[in-house]
């Protein structure tokens, strides 16, 4: 009989001794999370350095990236003109080119009814500054009556030297970098737009190849039965918007309340943004019609209300007969939340990704759901 700490049979050690192998065991265990402790920390704090730069990455080209989606948007909203007349023979090229075409001259056209009317005004506010200074040293004039009364040359010219001067000038740079961002980001929109329409096909098979192929036939089965969805929808958009150009021009140019042409296709445009456009655009040509009398304005005001009732159920209904119905409380939640998010864009596209995501959960979340 051996002893309790004495070698086993094969030679190996009982255990127990401070220097066996059990004791080095233990010891190896003891190092083993202190270094996989490190390297959890070390990963951690890398992990969490790359998500601040990421995100960080992201707020600095939000613009971009807002522009981007924008000019995605639209080229999905194209893509059934598009498909349809690349079912015409047409060819897909071609059939770009005649939408890009059309679309170019319709901002053309639109450009050309605009820049003449604020043009005039400026060159009549530029006119106009002379005779108001002369006025003012005029003391039989309004103007030189108030100069008496409230020294407002004086006033002005402390106010420049104070301070408000760099102030101004900085606004009217402000004005110029803001008139040139828009510029450039409408023709960034409109050389994305091209080439997502042009590449719309590679860029779907592309997308598409991230899904498991077991799977792929159903994606690409409800993805194209959303964006035909979400294409009809903003056609029809499109049509009410037109049909709200053409009643702002006839009714301006019958009360005779000035540019009823750029007044018709500014409204066409702001009617484009679901629930506040036709609002807003509504105010806007109440403010023009003030200009010829304020019955004329009040009555304008009326019209619109009356044409915006008449949109929401009788228009609308008929022009997305062939879309989707949105249900009212949607619409509303969609364009706070687009509008918070992207403000104008956002406001935009709310209902178009309202509906996708409203056809997605018809299609494969709620059968599952009642199917399980």
């Amino acid at each position: 009989m051996q002893s309790e700490n004495g070698p086993r049979k094969g030679g190996e050690p009982t255990g127990g001794a401070p220097g066996g192998p059990r004791a080095e065991r233990g010891r190896r265990v003891l190092v083993r999370p202190t270094a996989s402790w490190f390297a959890a920390g070390f990963s951690a704090g890398l992990g969490l350095t790359l998500a601040y730069l990421a995100v960080q990455t992201v707020l600095r080209i939000s613009g971009v990236l807002t522009l981007l989606l924008l000019a995605l948007f639209v080229a999905i909203s194209l893509e059934p003109v598009v498909a349809w007349l690349a079912r015409r023979r047409l060819g897909r090229g071609w059939a770009v080119t005649v939408v890009i075409v059309a679309s170019l001259a319709l901002l053309a056209g639109f450009l050309a009814l605009v820049i003449p009317p604020v043009s005039t005004e400026v060159s009549a506010l530029v006119d106009a500054v002379p005779k108001w200074l002369g006025q003012l040293h005029d003391h039989h004039s309004a103007l030189g009556r108030l100069e008496d009364r409230y020294h407002l040359v004086s006033k002005a010219r402390q106010q420049l030297g104070s301070g408000l001067g760099p102030a101004v000038v900085g606004g009217l740079l402000g004005a110029g970098h803001l008139v040139v961002s828009a510029v450039t980001g409408t023709a960034l929109v409109v050389i994305l737009t091209v080439y997502f329409m042009v590449g719309m096909e590679q860029l779907k098979r592309f997308v598409y190849r991230f899904v498991p192929l077991s799977r792929r036939a159903g994606v690409v089965t409800l993805t194209e039965a959303t964006l035909v969805r979400v294409g009809r929808y903003m056609l029809g958009n499109a049509a009410t918007s037109a049909v709200a150009g053409l009643a702002t021009f006839a009714w301006c140019a019958v009360l005779d309340v000035p540019y009823a042409a750029a007044l018709g296709v500014l409204v066409a445009l702001l009617d484009m943004v679901p629930v506040v456009g036709s609002t807003v655009g509504g105010v806007v040509v109440s403010l023009v019609a003030l200009a010829v009398s304020f019955p004329v304005a009040l009555g304008t005001a009326g019209f619109y209300i009356a044409f915006r009732l008449a949109e929401d159920y009788l228009i609308m209904p008929k022009a997305m007969r062939y879309a989707v119905d949105v249900h009212p409380l949607v619409t509303v939640v969609a364009v706070v939340v687009g509008g918070a998010l992207l403000g104008i864009v956002g406001a935009l596209i709310a209902i178009p990704v309202a509906v996708g995501i409203g056809i997605v959960l018809e299609e494969s979340a709620f059968p599952r759901i009642d199917a399980a």
